[in-house]
């Protein structure tokens, strides 16, 4: 316990709790496209939901309820729920459709998205420099899109994920006084529902196997886990140390494509996801050299 008050081993134990949490997001992102390839979409949003309540249930025990229900702007709270299951479930119609790595490509643009969004949304003042860097992370985004060619619609699911993504970013920086476990209660709730009103205005439930069953509910519990030693990760180490690190998820999800999937992104993809990368890795540096940055500017994960 000792050894733990000493700053340099927070940091480290911070590093490693954000690359652990990176990579169980990346097989549980692997694992729901997997799953979305023989279940719905809604069906697989729906039990991930039930199981993420495994982890849940003890924490909103402890907790209590009134820090449920007593929260700071419950509109605020209900918008960011309801768009961070939207996102849940653009996330995984998307990888229906594509390679992992091609949608955490288009995910890897979430803090550029953030940053302008911070700048409209809340006030926060945005650099020449770090505007720059936002215009050619778009140009990422639109080499990775291809707009002249074959948009698709899966495209637009990761499109539409990742500005989603970022939204609720920025709603929880808002929000920034409400209890992690409140948050992901409420937004796991949202899923629930969403996941249930698709099945029975979509229809697509299938009579699952009992390994579907499990991965379904391990979806839950992975996804909470993951998130909680990400939280535990900003606690322990600068955020300017642990951000790029988030990137670790694009390699993951290359390596899990073609281990699982056989998918190898193509080059269209590997040079906007790159371009799309170093721009959000100089928009962090710009961050920690401005001194503005904080715990809530960090991607807390795909489909949290």
């Amino acid at each position: 316990m000792n050894a733990l008050r000493n700053p340099a081993n927070q940091i480290l134990l911070g590093i490693l709790l954000m690359l652990g949490g990176d990579f169980m997001f990346s097989l549980n992102d692997a694992m729901g496209k997997w799953l979305v390839a023989t279940l719905s979409v809604g069906q697989v949003l729906f039990i991930r939901s039930i199981g993420a309540f495994v982890v849940l249930g003890p924490m909103m025990a402890r907790q209590g309820r009134r820090a449920l229900f007593d929260v700071e702007r419950p509109w605020l709270q209900v918008a960011r729920a309801v768009l961070t299951a939207l996102e849940t479930a653009m996330f995984y119609a998307s990888v229906y459709y594509l390679p992992l790595a091609d949608v955490f490509s288009f995910y890897m643009a979430g803090p550029i998205y953030v940053a302008a969004l911070s700048h409209m949304l809340l006030g926060e003042r945005v650099g020449w420099r770090r505007w720059i860097a936002i215009l050619v992370g778009f140009v990422g985004v639109l080499i990775m899109l291809k707009p002249s060619g074959d948009f698709s619609l899966a495209s637009f699911y990761a499109v539409a994920g990742s500005l989603l993504f970022a939204v609720t970013i920025i709603l929880g920086r808002v929000l920034r006084g409400t209890s992690d476990t409140t948050l992901v209660t409420w937004q796991t709730v949202c899923s629930l529902i969403l996941g249930g009103g698709m099945i029975l205005v979509l229809g697509g439930w299938k009579a699952p196997t009992s390994v579907e069953w499990t991965g379904m509910l391990l979806l839950g519990i992975v996804s909470c886990v993951a998130h909680l030693m990400i939280v535990r990760a900003l606690k322990l180490a600068p955020a300017a140390v642990l951000a790029p690190l988030h990137y670790t998820l694009l390699l993951w999800a290359v390596i899990l494509g073609w281990l699982f999937f056989g998918d190898v992104p193509g080059i269209r993809i590997l040079v906007g996801a790159a371009i799309v990368v170093l721009a959000g890795l100089f928009i962090f540096h710009r961050q920690s050299v401005k001194s503005t940055v904080e715990p809530e500017d960090v991607p807390k994960g795909v489909n949290t």
